[in-house]
């Protein structure tokens, strides 16, 4: 009699579990014989849906990159762009499948775009700007610019900040937010460039001795251009000088020595030609008191 009890009641508790667990297959087969065809339409809509989603974020990533006029890591970034947000219309339309209300599911993905898009405020206003940069390409490696207080040599451009190295040899990151907000000068952009030099001469000289000794200065310098012809001018009439100009273009490689070389020979040309370059002069008069 002892040991029937703990038979019985395990009999008992195994019929229960079969029932159970039978009950569960019942249902479940149940339920899958009545969401066949909406398991059959998600399971599509997903493969189907995936499919199309890499070949047109390739699509567009080939479209971007024959272009010509967007950088590699943008048609990247934008064909990306393109998969996830397609991914995303995948997946509600999956769920609609099944009846469940999206609505609120893509009120809450909004609501959390936006709180990431407030907490990487910063971060996302670079990144945009970084887009910008490479769509509208301002600059490009290797290209000298300035912008508020950085002047240097671009050498990397990516989404987040700028690599650049300045004059002196110094490496600068910039984020790229602070380059788009700011007037950028390009310094390479441009094939020819003018140069300005401006000389001082003495009261007492010749205006048309300077402005033979410069453009005979121009002239001799094969890497002045012909076209826009050099051009001399009176600039000012000083204090102590009348400031005389001389205008040349040149090709944007050869700006900086020939900006050099000419304001070195304009000084020995006008030295030779007894030509003065007068400093500041003060004249000071003295006024004895009366007796």
């Amino acid at each position: 009699m002892t040991t029937s009890k703990p038979l019985s009641a395990l009999k008992t508790q195994i019929k229960t579990e079969l029932g159970t667990e039978l009950d569960f297959a019942a249902t479940a087969l149940g339920w899958l014989r009545d969401n066949l065809v909406h398991l059959a339409g998600a399971l599509a809509v997903l493969v189907i849906g995936v499919i199309l989603a890499r070949l047109l974020s390739k699509a567009a990533d080939r479209a971007l990159n024959r272009s010509g006029r967007i950088e590699p890591t943008v048609a990247k970034f934008l064909s990306n762009i393109i998969k996830y947000a397609l991914w995303v219309v995948v997946a509600i339309t999956v769920l609609t499948q099944f009846g469940v209300q999206t609505t609120s599911i893509i009120a809450a993905l909004g609501g959390l775009a936006l709180a990431v898009g407030l907490a990487l405020q910063g971060t996302l206003s670079n990144v945009a700007a970084g887009v910008m940069i490479l769509i509208q390409r301002p600059f490009r490696v290797g290209e000298t610019i300035s912008a508020g207080p950085v002047l240097g040599t671009v050498s990397t451009i990516g989404l987040f900040t700028t690599e650049m190295v300045q004059p002196d040899g110094l490496y600068v990151m910039v984020p790229n937010n602070e380059l788009w907000n700011k007037a950028i000068v390009n310094f390479s952009r441009m094939p020819t460039r003018r140069f300005e030099l401006l000389i001082g001469i003495s009261y007492s000289d010749d205006i048309s001795v300077a402005r033979r000794e410069l453009l005979a200065l121009a002239e001799g310098d094969p890497r002045v251009l012909d076209e826009p012809a050099p051009d001399v001018f009176v600039s000012a009439l000083a204090d102590s000088a009348v400031t005389v100009g001389l205008r040349v273009w040149c090709a944007t490689s050869d700006y900086l020595a020939l900006s050099w070389d000419l304001t070195e020979k304009a000084k020995q040309r006008f030295d030779d030609a007894g030509l003065t370059i007068p400093f500041p002069q003060r004249e000071v008069r003295t006024i004895a008191a009366a007796a």
